[in-house]
């Protein structure tokens, strides 16, 4: 053969060797899911020495820092089942808890997922951000190694949320004391640092554990059963909302286990909200009744938030909000178009209130309007968002029901705001026209006192002059004021029939009593539908003052209706007490929304600051007052998430991944 034809043929016999090479190598098994080893596994061949020891150390140092542990596993495929599957059952197997988090790469499918209890630490939003800014291209330049060590210090870096480290603080300690001036400063500071750190131990304690909680300082134990109220309560007050629009898509009978629980929370709450109103009245405790009380508070919210978490699961596979997504959609969307064209006309009725009565007798609903717009505005771009999300492939259609949710809440507090506006001249109506008959009920009661004069006692003497004071004052104002002047009258009349009914045997007495009664009953319930629907479209801003002052109105009024038959001069007295205290209700909330909007960086708010005012958006209200920053993250940081049917903690289990 020519020497230039042996040379040609080298490179062909070459090419030939290597396609059979290629032909006779071995094919890589698919990896079904297993019990994992060690905390990094390379089965996947692609993490050289250097790299495994980097993965390791970063792992290491999460742990270190946080006492998470984050297992990593590199793979070939997932044996042709799906990421989130995969990633489960390998969870699963290997027996993890709720401090495990599991990243599962899949090198030749070029996919990954991330399992396990995302920490309180880090927000949704947070974990997003890790994932699509950081892990997924790294991930797509096939830097595997790199992938796993952001993942870890990603995690901590959120856990760590920029917060003062306990290193910074000691040397801030060893400088403060060295600088005697400063030792009352420091002293404070390092007070308020224990007392945040106690609660935020205290946070994580197992609130059916007695001896746990014992072992608490009584500031804590205070701070914390506060903290539980407010969760408690905006948890009861999202589950009601949530399981109505259950009952009307499913029927009663279908939510017959669900309202059997929320009705089981609310009463726990309710029962946790007296003991609360016990702790704040005028009649002090001793530190070990204090002590008592809040171990029983605590405990007491700590099953009604258990008992509604229990139900979670089941909730969300009755109510999958990604079946028939689309019609539902739909449905929202024409609400939201009739909630519109109802704007401009509870917009003039408000404009016509405000012409004809003074602005304190419409502060509840002065700003309901705007709010409303804004909801309708949030419920909008929810809907332009979930619709957006369907189009998406089955399994990237996650981010429909958070949207989904958050429109049904908006859509529901906007209705609820609007129909505030719209009954508030029905309720000042009901009480002008009720003032005339009270007025002369009071003219009639003057009277007859008179002629008591010489069995009435100071009892007596004391009620005429508040009666007369009330009379002249309640007629002065029933133009601006109608409201103001029937509860003036009638509150002035009741304490008056009391002093009537003691110094007279008449057997009319009982029937006026009753009369007075039905419209103090009146009177209460108009002044806690007020208070309720205000701490319930801000509930993002309310404090637990406010709620359990609510919370207690709401008890006298029920015990009030409870004795109207058969012991109608208690039942009256129950009545006046509950329309005090919804009245108070409403005024410390209107003050704790007022502190809330003075601490949002932007004034006039906006969509997303009126979804968090109203509770739509999540957020640890207290914890930012009482602790510094809190547990999420903050305004615009993607630290909010919509509520659901459940307890106040909800599901924090992750389940994030997709295709790099």
């Amino acid at each position: 053969m020519p020497q230039s034809q042996k040379r040609s043929a080298v490179p062909l016999l070459c090419a030939v060797l290597a396609a059979l090479s290629l032909m006779c190598a071995p094919v890589a098994a698919a990896e079904p899911p297993s019990r994992m080893g060690p905390q990094v596994v390379d089965s996947a061949e692609v993490l050289s020495g250097a790299d495994e020891a980097r993965v390791l150390a970063a792992v290491d140092r999460l742990y270190r820092d946080h006492q998470v542990k984050l297992w990593v596993i590199y793979v070939r495929d997932f044996a042709a089942t799906a990421p989130r599957d995969w990633a489960a059952r390998t969870s699963e197997l290997s027996g993890f808890s709720d401090r495990d988090l599991l990243l599962a790469v899949a090198v030749d499918d070029r996919g990954y997922w991330l399992d396990g209890i995302l920490p309180d630490e880090v927000s949704d939003g947070e974990l997003d951000s890790l994932l699509a800014g950081t892990v997924e291209p790294a991930l797509r330049e096939r830097k595997w190694a790199q992938a796993g060590v952001d993942t870890a210090d990603g995690i901590g870096a959120a856990m760590r949320g920029g917060g003062v480290s306990m290193r910074w603080l000691a040397g801030i300690a060893v400088v403060v004391v060295a600088i005697a001036g400063g030792l009352i400063l420091f002293s404070r500071a390092r007070r308020r640092a224990a007392d945040r750190a106690a609660l935020d131990t205290a946070r994580g304690i197992d609130p059916t554990d007695s001896a746990a909680l014992a072992a608490l300082s009584l500031p804590t134990l205070h701070a914390l059963s506060r903290e539980r109220l407010v969760e408690i309560d905006d948890a009861v007050r999202t589950s009601t909302e949530e399981l109505a629009l259950a009952a009307s898509e499913f029927g009663d009978t279908a939510v017959t286990p669900f309202r059997t629980a929320l009705d089981a929370a609310r009463a726990a709450t309710a029962k946790a909200f007296t003991i609360r109103q016990q702790l704040d009245d005028a009649i002090p405790e001793t530190p070990d009744q204090q002590r008592s009380m809040l171990i029983e508070l605590l405990t007491t919210a700590g099953k009604a938030d258990h008992e509604l978490d229990a139900q979670v699961s089941d909730f969300d596979a009755m109510r999958d909000l990604l079946i028939d997504a689309p019609a539902r959609l739909d449905g929202l969307t024409r609400d939201l178009v009739d909630l519109t064209a109802r704007t401009p006309a509870s917009d003039a009725e408000l404009a016509r209130l405000n012409s004809a009565y003074p602005a304190s007798v419409l502060a509840p609903i002065r700003d309901n309007v705007r709010m409303a717009t804004e909801r309708i505005g949030f419920a909008e771009q929810n809907i332009d968002t979930a619709r957006a999300a369907l189009t998406r492939p089955v399994g990237q259609q996650g981010g429909a029901v958070a949207a989904i949710r958050g429109a049904e809440g908006a859509i529901g507090q906007a209705r609820a705001l609007l129909d505030a506006v719209d009954q508030a001249a029905t309720n000042i109506q009901q009480a002008r026209d009720g003032l005339p008959a009270a007025l002369d009920e009071l003219r009639g009661d003057l009277a007859t006192a008179a002629g008591l004069t010489d069995f009435g006692g100071p009892e007596l003497t004391a009620a005429v002059g508040t009666a007369t004071t009330a009379l002249s004052g309640a007629a002065a104002a029933a133009d601006t004021d109608p409201l103001g002047a029937f509860h003036q009258a009638v509150t002035a009349d009741a304490e008056l029939d009391r002093a009537i009914a003691a110094a007279s045997d008449r057997k009319l007495a009982v029937e006026d009593l009753r009369r007075r009664l039905d419209r103090a009953l009146t009177d209460a319930a108009a002044r806690i539908d007020a208070a309720a629907s205000y701490i319930s479209t801000r509930r993002g801003g309310v404090d637990a003052e406010a709620r359990t002052r609510l919370s207690e109105a709401q008890r006298h009024l029920d015990e009030a209706r409870g004795l109207a038959a058969t012991a109608p001069d208690r039942a009256l007295a129950g009545a006046q007490t509950a329309a005090d205290l919804g009245g108070r209700a409403l005024r410390q909330a209107q003050a704790s929304v007022r502190a809330w909007e003075s601490r949002q960086p932007m004034a006039g708010g906006g969509g997303q600051t009126g979804a968090v005012l109203g509770g739509i958006l999540l957020d640890g209200f207290l914890r930012g007052s009482i602790g510094g920053a809190g547990r999420r993250g903050g305004f615009g940081g993607g630290g909010y998430r919509p509520g659901s049917f459940g307890g106040s903690s909800g599901s924090r289990r992750v389940s994030r991944g997709g295709r790099f």
